[in-house]
């Protein structure tokens, strides 16, 4: 499966990223605000690459590549109802180069909405962001999603802190291109 824009295409993962998840997972800009669980070593990174289930209607991920160029990050449906026609949607960008405000973030999650939206004929896209993380909330609006919600204290950063969570739903049709 790929899916092509101008900035980026989405590509099925592959084991050889194994080696740039690793790096991201440990990035602490990327993982800033976000769930990673306990550490991994690059052992494990490898083999869970390596058993990575293939795409289904109910999980799709997929690599971000800057055109021509290499991985710079992640997107995924994941959790996908089809008797309701819901998905929750989770993005990063792990390459520093290409977390400047590019658009490349941003046109990979169009893309993935589109692909949510045409192929798994999804009615709507769901996704939970940390309310200080201004940057991601105006990228999710800019191209649709809508807050919903508030989650209080539920995410625990790397430091111990707890931050509200806000939810945020897109519907077919609400897609800004």
């Amino acid at each position: 499966m790929l899916l092509q824009g101008e900035l980026v295409r989405l590509r099925a993962l592959e084991p050889e990223d194994a080696e740039k998840l690793y790096e991201w997972v440990h990035d602490p800009e990327v993982g800033r605000w976000m769930t990673n669980g306990h550490p991994r070593s690059l052992a494990q990174v490898r083999k869970r690459a390596e058993e990575r289930p293939v795409n289904t209607y109910d999980s799709v991920v997929l690599g971000i590549e800057a055109r021509g160029q290499r991985l710079i990050g992640v997107v995924d449906l994941r959790d996908a109802e089809p008797e309701i026609g819901e998905a929750e949607l989770d993005i990063y960008i792990g390459d520093p180069e290409f977390r400047n405000g590019g658009g490349y973030g941003t046109e990979a999650l169009r893309l993935m909405c589109r692909y949510g939206f045409n192929n798994m004929r999804l009615h709507q896209i769901t996704l939970w962001v940390v309310a200080e993380n201004e940057v991601a909330r105006h990228v999710y609006r800019k191209v649709g999603f809508v807050e919903e919600g508030r989650h209080r204290e539920a995410f625990v950063a790397q430091d111990g802190t707890r931050h509200d969570m806000i939810l945020m739903s897109m519907l077919k049709g609400e897609l800004k291109w």
